[in-house]
């Protein structure tokens, strides 16, 4: 078997499996992720964005409801955004739901540039890293309502 050969059976091989099981793994990754972090943020010190998430929340809601409180929803809710992908309900408002959370992510980098960047605008400090990984979520997101969900109505 030629060298061609076997690189032509490998592509078939890995496109067929990713034709198959691609937005599958892309859902339950996702939602793995979602259930891991939000089950973290119920154990206080346990998530390492858990104080930055409660000051940006804090910020956002103009100091009205108590941290605890604010992480607590934030945990329900990505816990449910995560149970949602891992059960396969095929919601479009799942997904909108993890836009919004996911565009969230991002308020930090404005109103807390000095934990987000260590020089800015290009030098991430680990808490940066941690926000800008996001951006993989946000495109295996659409990824998942162009294929699975748009097309269900």
């Amino acid at each position: 078997m030629s060298v061609k050969e076997i690189s032509e059976k490998i592509d078939n091989g890995l496109f067929a499996l990713a034709d198959k099981y691609g937005i599958v793994l892309l859902e339950l990754s996702i939602g793995l992720i979602y259930m891991w972090f939000g089950i973290l943020k119920f154990f206080p010190n346990y998530s390492p964005a858990e104080v930055l998430a409660a000051d940006t929340l804090d910020l956002l809601t103009l100091h009205f409801f108590d941290k605890k409180i604010l992480i607590w929803v934030l945990a329900f809710g990505e816990l449910l955004i995560g149970l949602a992908l891992i059960l396969k309900l095929k919601s479009k408002y799942v997904i909108w739901g993890l836009l919004v959370h996911m565009g969230g992510t991002f308020s930090p980098i404005f109103f807390f540039p000095e934990q987000v960047f260590t020089h800015p605008p290009f030098g991430f400090s680990m808490v940066g890293q941690y926000i800008m990984k996001n951006i993989v979520i946000i495109s295996a997101a659409l990824v998942i309502y162009t294929k699975n969900i748009r097309s269900l109505g």
